[in-house]
């Protein structure tokens, strides 16, 4: 049995966290979520989504298992999103480059992963990637020092600083510059990309398995350590970057996606998420743009709002005013926006959607669509960090955020 927490706003002075910086259009009362890990945590102890057993694969399902066998576990997780095969097709080749094919040291790439699944309480992937932890050097000592984090004694410069990363993008959905300069001392282009990006992924996944209630597998002997208190030291975000860290390639197309492109192994093997949402998944453009607007607000990247409102989302042609997405869920919105304003919103700060919100959801929402909900989320809070983090800046002539009132 778990317990739903109370759901807590706050009013947030834009010049606080440096947005003054950017020119603004219209005035309007904001409200933000608390911040990522400031709340006591919850998790489901039984799924929300049962993982589809064996005898229920159609060939359609069959199809992706034998795919993917030879290269992960057909465990809970698996079994779980195959309940949509396309977003399997979606997610997996990013999962397997973050996992185990992308630039980074194992050592380094399992740091990040562990440090990232403890900061979002996610039992299933640290159960899944201890037996990798060990594999790549990590001692059972040292991982449990991963739970105390980069002030625990033993790191090196680069691994402390590894697991600030993953702090600082976590509660902040950015990186300080201090923390970048130090990892631009011992990272090529590649490497940084794949860090940020690993931390990225690893907190999508840890949306989906806990709002879906994904239980470690039974094989999973490594259980999370849940005597280690909870505890983040993050200092506030600093001001947004007004140049890019990570330069566009010149030519046609969006800045994000030349952005990407500096890393074509790591942006092939990304694409279809995104793909997904924009093109697969069943929900209307209206809760789409309603979830990415709601959640690139919540991680204020500038850049994804600027874009979603305007020529990628183009989000007053699906009927939606984005002064009111800012407001939140108070500003005039019937029972069923405010549901979905209230899930981009859970998933942010507590990682999960609360039982009453998925509950309205759910009322009207089939199984597809649910899972569909926290994946439009969970991969527009992946491309909010990574726009934060590399510098990603908006066009002079982009509709940016509303100044507060």
């Amino acid at each position: 049995m778990f317990l739903t927490r109370h759901f807590h706003y706050r009013l947030v002075a834009l010049v606080f966290i440096g947005l003054a910086v950017w020119p603004v259009q219209s005035v309007v009362a904001q409200v933000r979520p608390a911040m990522p890990g400031s709340t006591s945590v919850f998790r489901l102890t039984e799924p929300r989504i049962t993982p589809l057993s064996e005898s229920e694969w159609t060939d359609e399902h069959r199809l992706r298992v034998d795919r993917w066998s030879p290269e992960i576990r057909i465990g809970n997780a698996f079994r779980t999103l195959l309940h949509v095969p396309e977003l399997i097709d979606a997610v997996m080749p990013f999962l397997t480059y973050t996992a185990n094919e992308s630039t980074l040291p194992a050592r380094d790439r399992e740091l990040l992963i562990l440090r990232t699944a403890w900061l979002t309480q996610s039992s299933y992937l640290w159960a899944d990637h201890v037996p990798t932890g060990k594999t790549a050097g990590l001692t059972v000592e040292e991982m449990r020092r991963v739970a105390v984090g980069s002030a625990a004694a033993g790191w090196t410069e680069l691994e402390a600083t590894l697991l600030r990363l993953a702090d600082e993008l976590f509660r902040n959905s950015s990186v300080r510059d201090s923390t970048w300069s130090t990892l631009e001392l011992h990272y090529d282009l590649f490497n940084l990309i794949d860090a940020v990006m690993t931390v990225n992924e690893t907190t999508l996944l840890s949306m989906l398995f806990n709002s879906f209630g994904v239980q470690p597998d039974d094989s999973a002997l490594a259980r999370f350590p849940d005597d280690i208190p909870y505890g983040l030291e993050v200092p506030e975000p600093e001001p947004p970057l007004r140049e890019p860290r990570v330069a566009p390639l010149e030519g046609p197309g969006i800045r994000v996606g030349r952005t990407f492109a500096r890393h074509p192994k790591m942006a092939t093997a990304r694409s279809g998420q995104s793909g997904y949402v924009n093109r697969v998944s069943p929900l209307t453009p209206y809760a789409r743009e309603l979830l990415i607007l709601r959640i690139g607000w919540n991680c204020q990247a500038v850049y994804e709002w600027a874009k979603h409102v305007g020529s990628v989302g183009r989000a007053r042609d699906h009927g939606l005013a984005p002064e009111r997405i800012a407001r939140g869920q108070n500003a005039g919105w019937n029972l069923f926006d405010q549901a979905h304003l209230r899930a981009a919103d859970e998933i942010y700060r507590d990682g999960i959607i609360s039982t009453d919100t998925w509950a309205l959801l759910a009322d009207r929402y089939n199984i597809r669509e649910m899972i569909s909900v926290v994946m439009t989320v969970a991969n527009y809070r992946l491309v909010s960090m990574a726009l934060n983090a590399l510098g990603v800046q908006p066009q002079e002539t982009d509709e940016l955020f509303p100044a507060i009132q």
